[in-house]
């Protein structure tokens, strides 16, 4: 079959915006090999997310190991495309933003990249950087600059959804710094730290009307007493799918702080439980691997590190500010607090998300 005729019949529509899009596509149909049309077959299986759309149904007019060309049917959508053609719903925006397009209109065809195309985020003059946000407390908490009101938090969430911000788990980080795993333009990651029962009662309604996931960091000490996340607590958010716990310690201890009579063994041994203690409780209790680790007051130092790593941490977030590029330390990742002083234009002011080569962080 002449997939190029059969693509340029179909390109003879109306519309500039057809016409762009079947440009696009026929540009990639130079680089398709050995392509011929095809049954749509899905490379791997849906996704599990509970916003995951039907299967695509419309048609691959041709593909290679690199690039998918397809025509989408009415009911079609990016979800229901990234599903079926990428393995994930959440993988819409790679079709998105390869196409410009932020929607599917039926009989537009549109180009799948089916490998990562620029895995590191270097565009231009510039590079991605990933920022992650760190709150603590929610509510009314009057003087507290920790607390952040239930308002604030509300219209910060909002205002990521209606302006193209994709929040992603904090896992989703981990394949990036390899450099193995593009993520979308403006990336953001949502934490919480110590593990206070407003999580759940004022912040995790408000991530799940969004569908947003969020990291919670607890040191496990905490759990349980005065105003902490009980067991049932951490329990639920845990099931939700959203939310993933994770460590911040046994007892929030300055780890790099030392006792006047610590001696190094104490030190070590000391480090020992502040680490392990923490994730196996955590694992144990929440059959949740615990692969991240937030540090107290956000220090460390080599001894520190060195237990992380021999717990098998994956990820460690301090509190440094500024976005995260590919070449950042896994275990030092740079993270943004969340004030409850801070207007919606101080909040806007900390998503950096590009960073021009030869600025300073």
């Amino acid at each position: 079959m002449n997939v190029g005729g059969s693509l340029r019949r179909t390109c003879r529509g109306p519309g500039a915006a057809l016409r762009w899009a079947c440009g696009l596509a026929l540009v990639a149909l130079v680089a398709l090999a050995g392509c011929s049309t095809t049954s749509l077959a899905p490379p791997g299986p849906p996704s599990a997310s509970p916003q995951a759309k039907p299967a695509a149904s419309g048609e691959v007019i041709a593909r290679n190991d690199r690039f998918v060309v397809y025509l989408p049917a009415a009911g079609d959508d990016l979800r229901s495309m990234a599903a079926s053609l990428l393995g994930s719903a959440e993988r819409d925006w790679v079709i998105s933003e390869y196409n410009q397009v932020d929607r599917v209109e039926p009989g537009q065809p549109l180009v799948v990249p089916l490998k990562n195309l620029n895995p590191v985020g270097v565009r231009g003059g510039e590079y991605q950087t990933v920022p992650i946000l760190c709150y603590h407390r929610f509510g009314t908490g009057g003087s507290n600059k920790m607390t952040v009101s239930a308002a604030n938090f509300s219209a910060q969430l909002d205002w990521l959804d209606r302006n193209g911000y994709r929040v992603i788990r904090l896992a989703d980080l981990a394949a990036y710094l390899r450099g193995e795993q593009a993520l979308p333009r403006r990336s953001v990651v949502i934490t919480i730290d110590d593990g206070y029962e407003s999580t759940h009662r004022v912040a995790y309604p408000l991530l799940r009307k969004h569908g947003f996931p969020a990291t919670v960091f607890v040191y496990t000490d905490f759990i349980g007493a005065g105003d902490a996340l009980n067991w049932a607590q951490l329990q639920e958010l845990s099931a939700s799918g959203l939310i993933e716990i994770q460590a911040h310690s046994k007892s929030h201890r300055n780890l790099i702080e030392r006792g006047a009579d610590e001696s190094d063994e104490l030190y070590r041994q000391a480090l020992d439980a502040e680490t392990r203690v923490p994730r196996e409780l955590l694992e144990r209790k929440l059959a949740e691997p615990v692969k991240h680790f937030a540090l107290p007051f956000g220090d460390a130092n080599e001894a520190v590190l060195a237990s992380l790593t021999k717990q098998s941490y994956t990820l460690a977030v301090t509190v440094n500010p500024g976005g995260n590029a590919f070449f950042a330390q896994p275990l030092m990742l740079h993270r943004t607090m969340i004030f409850g002083d801070h207007d919606l234009e101080s909040f806007k002011a900390k998503l950096e998300t590009s960073r021009r080569f030869g600025s300073k962080p």
